[in-house]
């Protein structure tokens, strides 16, 4: 595993376990030695680096607390699943791993985590729609990942850009994207930044416009539908679209970009638009405030009969290894222990995080952030400091997040309308969506042609899960 940044915490005893959440996975014999008690964490990077910072700290007081010899470590997004892989194939590793969407494809090593998505159900309420369809799986029901949080996936665009174009408001169709973003590009020499390659935001992207033309991979059952009457057409459109936008707005460096690339191109002023979160704007405010106050945000463009769908551009999906089994009590109480503190995971993220549980109650204390009257639940502190940003810069203007606020009703999971299946998650992984948009918008292929193709491959690794039972 390349660039793993660990922050390892050796604890004395302590008598507050009970407050601060092992509740009833506490181990038994709370005086044997702390080192008895250990848990290993293995999470992506955060885009916010701060959060990183706090939730090593957050981490190791809960370890005080508990009498847990506790470490994380911190892996770039895009190396996760390759990590765990490896854990896998050894045996060995990390008691808790936070996953992203490529979760479901490693079901059959993980352990079931029914009991703690029952609980805090019971405690907390409902999770929200697309966090049990990325954790959840209908056919074996088992929860396979317990996900905390995810995160809103918005366009980010110049104002400047857009407004002398006569679009202030940014693009609100992806027609519109192409049409303005083309005349931007042309008299700005300014591109959209709309990533074509082998990596997370693109590929959440080509689901965004084929859900956005009214087509998807499967349907709710989990049937694949991409090459079926007139679900194959609207997934010809959607790839004719995307090498008409690709021509007209576009540079060919988008098909190599990484994961980064988007939030690097708008910080450094090379693009007019980007499908992504809220976190290369928190970067602009440190490293380019005057850009930062040219970045305002869009809701999830509409395609041709308004349908609008995003992706969640981060999942946080907590797993735990069959081979971590002997520390699985200890991982459910950290998780649970976070899970009652997400008010602070959103402050600390920058509002970066999206809580799973909305109705978490905001417990009494030392927060960490300045009081917020009439907040009572996570979902209250969202929406208030969606509307008063805690972190907006002095002199940028105001509001510039409310566009967040109903999220959850243009956001959507990998695998609409269906679940995240241990397929949807290969297909993913493999780029199998992306590569089909790709060679169309490169000349490599016809439309029509690469639908199929991708369609067939689609198919190929459903029934491979089909086989095994997980689909």
């Amino acid at each position: 595993m390349a660039d793993i940044s660990r922050r390892r915490f050796l604890v004395g005893g302590s008598a507050l376990g009970l407050a601060v959440g092992l509740g009833p996975w506490i181990i038994a014999g709370r005086s044997a030695r702390a080192a008895d008690k250990r848990l290993k964490l293995l999470q992506w990077s955060h885009f916010i680096p701060s959060y990183d910072k706090w939730f090593d700290d957050f981490a190791r007081r809960w370890g005080e607390e508990n009498e847990v010899d506790i470490s994380v470590d911190h892996i770039g997004v895009a190396e996760l699943a390759t990590a765990l892989s490896s854990e896998v194939s050894a045996g060995a590793g990390h008691d808790l791993i936070e996953l992203g969407p490529e979760a479901a494809q490693f079901e059959p090593s993980l352990i079931a985590l029914n009991d703690l998505n029952e609980e805090i159900q019971q405690q907390f309420g409902q999770p929200s729609t697309v966090s049990r369809r990325v954790s959840y799986n209908p056919v074996t029901k088992r929860y396979y990942a317990f996900c905390h949080g995810w995160a809103i996936n918005p366009g980010n665009y110049r104002k400047n850009l857009w407004e002398t174009a006569g679009a202030a408001d940014g693009p609100r169709t992806w027609k519109e994207l192409a049409d303005t973003g083309c005349a931007i590009k042309r008299r700005r020499d300014v591109p959209v930044g709309i990533g074509l390659s082998q990596e997370i935001d693109s590929n959440l992207t080509v689901r965004a416009v084929l859900w956005a033309f009214d087509t998807a991979l499967q349907d709710k059952s989990g049937t694949v539908i991409l090459d079926q009457g007139i679900y194959y057409k609207r997934a010809v459109e959607a790839v004719k679209y995307l090498q008409d936008l690709y021509a007209k707005a576009l540079t060919p460096e988008v098909f190599t970009w990484n994961a980064t690339s988007n939030n690097q191109a708008l910080i450094a002023g090379r693009a007019s638009f980007v499908l992504n979160s809220i976190s290369a704007y928190r970067s602009a405010q440190g490293s380019r405030p005057n850009l930062a106050k040219d970045i305002f945000f869009t809701p999830a463009l509409r395609g041709p009969n308004g349908t609008r769908w995003a992706n969640m551009q981060g999942v946080y999906n907590y797993v735990v290894p069959k081979f971590a089994q002997a520390n699985a009590p200890t991982a459910k109480a950290f998780i649970k222990h976070l899970v009652a503190n997400y008010d602070m995971a959103i402050y600390q993220s920058k509002l970066y995080n999206t809580p799973s549980y909305p109705q978490v109650s905001v417990p009494p204390g030392e927060r960490g952030y300045e009081p917020l009257s009439g907040a009572q639940t996570a979902q209250d502190l969202s929406e208030a400091w969606f509307d008063s940003d805690p972190f907006k810069l002095p002199g940028e203007a105001g509001g510039k997040l409310r566009v967040l606020k109903n999220a959850v009703e243009w956001t959507t999971n990998l695998g609409h309308p269906g679940y995240a299946s241990p397929a949807i998650s290969e297909v993913f992984n493999t780029s199998v969506i992306s590569n089909m948009m790709t060679c169309v918008a490169r000349g490599q292929d016809k439309p029509e042609a690469a639908v199929k193709q991708a369609a067939a491959r689609v198919h190929t690794i459903f029934a491979k899960w089909r086989e095994r039972g997980l689909v």
